[in-house]
């Protein structure tokens, strides 16, 4: 039971993050802006679709995979990628101190690797 119930969590975040990477595609400017973003002109924009929908639909794709498959080896990337991140939204509050609008996205981060952990440590060796 836990097993599925994990299988089915893991799935759903890869699953968001992927349609995250897709709508990043389709609307690189308004998404980006979004997040604090701005994509001057096309090489710009092409960044913005490149490494942020990059990072989501690389994240998604291995943790859909991983609940697909289950097969916790898939979600070791998504760790390590959401943990970097996380690092570097640290960083940026060590440096340059917290603001109101970086809370939430280090709350979804920090929430995010404790789920792909447990993922890891319950779905199926390969």
């Amino acid at each position: 039971m836990a097993m599925r119930l994990m299988r089915v969590l893991v799935g759903a975040i890869g699953l968001l993050a992927l349609l995250l990477a897709a709508r990043i595609w389709m609307a690189p400017a308004m998404v980006g802006a979004n997040l604090g973003l701005t994509g001057l002109g096309g090489l710009g924009l092409a960044t913005v679709r490149a490494d942020v929908a990059g990072f989501f639909g690389a994240a998604g794709l291995l943790a859909l995979s991983a609940a697909i498959r289950n097969d916790r080896g898939l979600l070791t990337a998504p760790l390590v990628m959401l943990g970097l991140a996380l690092t570097g939204r640290v960083i940026t509050v060590l440096v340059d101190g917290l603001s109101p609008a970086q809370v939430q996205p280090m709350v979804v981060e920090a929430v995010l690797l404790v789920l792909l952990a447990l993922g890891r440590r319950t779905l199926a060796v390969r």
